[in-house]
């Protein structure tokens, strides 16, 4: 498969095989996966063979293997062409995404309770595989409302104040949530951990405003220099895991009855309009909902903890999921079109005027929260005007090792000296949760931003660096 270099930060696979457009990746040379690692390039070209879709197959700067799809992958089929959705083309963890708070709080001042807040950050969030929650719902009615209302209905039950749904993406909630798309065995899996971070890469994090690059954005987002500010990483927990796997199942068996033939039984897919595509979105939208609950509810504990340390709480900067696919209108070819939009490991990045951005950042654009590996930068970014890809941009550093890999390379007491040396507070719920997620396992995230940048899918905004990070 040759990768022909169009700029630095841009290259296309051309059309071969059953490819119906060609493929762009969005990358520097440094960045390239190597083929002999790491075959997401060729899942670039297979996402290329979708029925319906348009323009090209995209990865972003951070892109590496994934179901399917690989992670920072982007695709669009148009609805009204035969265009299919894919369940690989979401992720197993729905809507997982960044939430960033801020605090009316200096570095210099945090310093003085680092050890009080993290402590009381490390006993109220929940955090590992299958452990409990911060907010104990009554029962699967109640589990039913945080499907159908998100944010929105864990606001109206005390949970947060009215500007926390005006900074998150679609005002807190996705329409067309369908709960009763959703099995039984998922909404187990789902009551008890409403307001808990999970493992794996997922993380709260307390840090400082290091550097501003734009004085005006970063004003109009609420950041400062030097002021503290808490990243949340999490998604939709088991709930999200098991309705991909219950409707990759449905579609696998429905491509048949469609006539549709893909090159790897994990893009199973089917057209927008059918029963099956309808469930789906349906169960998605609804596990998109039980994140965004998740992630306020969890950023409200947070904010308890700073009150009760510093005497201040957190307004939230916003909030923006990676693993979603949205019926969305773009213009392709000069003409209006419904398009299915799948981002996996990407984030929507809407430029200035966007109809769909809050009055307070429209001149601005849409905030786009980048976490780094565990003890690097992480960033902020906006939308611009022209972003390709339609409005999308990269979500994070991007692994180059396995989780496997780093457990077998990394020391936990090497990593712990290396991060308390940096001045990075630590609160593990496990030592191989840590070493799985050291910073060696992932590519330099400033050197992805500056890619994304470079390709015209966004600009910097600030730059966050890590003072203390919870971690399951």
């Amino acid at each position: 498969m040759e990768l022909i270099e169009e700029t630095p930060y841009r290259f296309r696979i051309d059309r071969h095989g059953e490819m119906r457009v060609p493929g762009v990746v969005f990358v520097s040379r440094t960045l390239l996966p190597h083929p002999d690692q790491d075959r997401s390039l060729d899942q670039v070209a297979q996402v290329a063979t979708l029925p319906g879709i348009v323009s090209a197959s995209y990865a972003m700067p951070d892109m590496h293997w994934g179901y399917g799809f690989p992670i920072g992958g982007v695709a669009a089929t148009d609805v009204h062409a035969d265009g299919v959705v894919s369940p690989g083309g979401v992720g197993f963890d729905i809507s997982c995404g960044v939430r960033l708070l801020a605090a009316d709080l200096d570095r210099h001042e945090f310093a003085r309770v680092c050890d009080q807040v993290m402590n009381g950050l490390d006993r109220a969030i929940p955090r590992g595989v299958g452990r409990g929650a911060v907010w104990s719902l009554s029962g699967s009615d109640e589990l039913d409302r945080v499907l159908r209302g998100g944010a929105r209905y864990a606001v109206a039950q005390g949970h947060g104040v009215q500007r926390d749904l005006d900074r998150c993406e679609d005002g807190g909630a996705v329409a067309d949530a369908d709960p009763t798309q959703v099995s039984q065995r998922a909404v187990e899996r789902g009551l008890g951990q409403v307001g808990s971070l999970g493992s794996g890469n997922h993380f709260l994090e307390v840090q400082a405003v290091e550097e501003v690059y734009d004085d005006q954005v970063a004003s109009a987002f609420g950041l400062r220099p030097g002021q503290v500010c808490v990243m949340i990483h999490c998604g939709s927990r088991g709930l999200g895991h098991q309705i991909c796997t219950d409707h990759v199942r449905v579609m696998e068996k429905a491509m048949t009855r469609y006539g549709i033939h893909v090159p790897d039984r994990q893009l199973a897919c089917a057209p927008v309009s059918s029963p099956e595509a309808q469930a789906y979105l349906g169960a998605m939208a609804a596990a998109a909902n039980y994140a965004r609950a998740n992630r306020q509810v969890l950023g409200e504990a947070a904010a308890a903890v700073f009150r009760a340390a510093t005497g201040c709480g957190l307004d939230l900067v916003y909030d923006i999921s990676h693993n979603l696919a949205k019926i969305e209108e773009h213009e392709v070819g000069g003409e209006r079109r419904t398009l299915c939009v799948h981002r996996k490991g990407a984030t929507r990045a809407l430029p200035p005027g966007h109809r769909a951005l809050p009055a307070d950042l429209s001149a601005a654009g849409q905030p786009v929260l980048i976490p780094g590996s565990m003890g690097t930068a992480s960033y902020v970014l906006a939308g611009v005007p022209g972003g390709g890809a339609f409005h999308s941009t990269c979500h994070g550093a991007g692994r180059v090792q396995s989780r496997h890999q780093a457990a077998k390379t990394v020391r936990a007491n090497n990593l712990l000296r290396e991060l308390g040396q940096q001045g990075i507070a630590v609160r593990g719920a496990s030592r191989r949760g840590l070493v799985e997620e050291a910073p060696v396992a992932y590519k330099d995230v400033s050197e992805v931003v500056a890619t994304a940048e470079g390709a015209g899918l966004c600009r910097t905004i600030a730059r966050l660096r890590p003072l203390g990070v919870v971690k399951g």
